[in-house]
């Protein structure tokens, strides 16, 4: 079978790892720049650059954040050593690139922190929200989960092509101190609370839950306006604050973790 075949996305990806938050990213790391739009642009952000490195993982050279960067190189060095054919046919299609997520006006691409990175197979892109993912991405899967990244083939519109950093593989580095240029850990991690502009299955579980609670919401994976008016109507009709943000009271009244 050719890497670049297509075939069905596997059952259960993502176990244990989520999409890395909005709140997350922007808490630990601040903003990457002021304004965002569809394009690629630079990092401003002066704390955020001095963590921006470029550096050869492997089968290619990549520009990212630095815990990211040597992350990718841990995840190749292990498909160099059990599938050859994969890390030879693996190539970079970009890693840091400021923007906002495709279609969005408000939110920011975790491309823009340097920790996603999108791979062509073989020189080939797989085709976003297609349902079906190449043979090559899938070898590889392992490898990222394995170090804790995140498939975009697990995004309510699938994005094959996309693996980033998880959220909690961030938290990780926080802790770490790997966030900070000084090597100091955060004293405090944000709490894991759902918010405007978060995306992925966790969303689509939330959007799920509102709609089984007479709250009816399309479940497309994006933590948008139409969202958080209906989690504040939502919190209102059960006597929480309207604040629109899903944290532990609000998951407690909806069912959800």
């Amino acid at each position: 079978m050719s890497l670049t075949t297509k075939v069905a996305i596997p059952a259960g990806i993502n176990a244990g790892v989520s999409s890395a938050k909005q709140s997350t990213m922007l808490n630990l790391l601040g903003r990457p720049r002021q304004s965002f739009d569809q394009h690629c642009r630079e990092v401003t952000h002066p704390t955020l650059k001095k963590l921006i490195v470029t550096a050869n993982v492997g089968p290619f050279r990549v520009t990212g954040l630095k815990p990211a960067v040597d992350s990718l190189k841990e995840v190749f060095d292990d498909v160099k050593i059990s599938n050859p054919t994969v890390f030879n046919a693996v190539g970079s299609a970009g890693m840091l690139c400021c923007r906002n997520v495709r279609g969005s006006h408000t939110a920011i691409s975790n491309h823009s922190w340097g920790t996603a990175i999108d791979l062509y197979i073989d020189g080939q892109l797989d085709a976003r929200g297609d349902g079906k993912v190449y043979q090559g991405l899938v070898d590889i899967y392992p490898f990222f989960h394995k170090h804790n990244w995140f498939w975009g083939a697990g995004f309510r519109t699938e994005d094959a092509m996309h693996f980033e950093a998880s959220d909690e593989l961030i938290r990780q580095w926080a802790s770490a101190g790997k966030l900070s240029a000084t090597g100091a850990a955060a004293i405090a991690l944000p709490d894991e609370s759902l918010n405007l502009n978060d995306r992925g299955p966790e969303v689509v579980k939330l959007q799920e839950a509102l709609s089984s609670h007479g709250f009816p919401l399309k479940a497309d994976g994006k933590f948008g306006i139409n969202t958080e008016e209906t989690v504040m109507a939502f919190q209102e009709a059960n006597g929480l604050k309207a604040d629109g943000i899903v944290g532990k009271n609000t998951k407690e009244k909806l069912g959800i973790s």
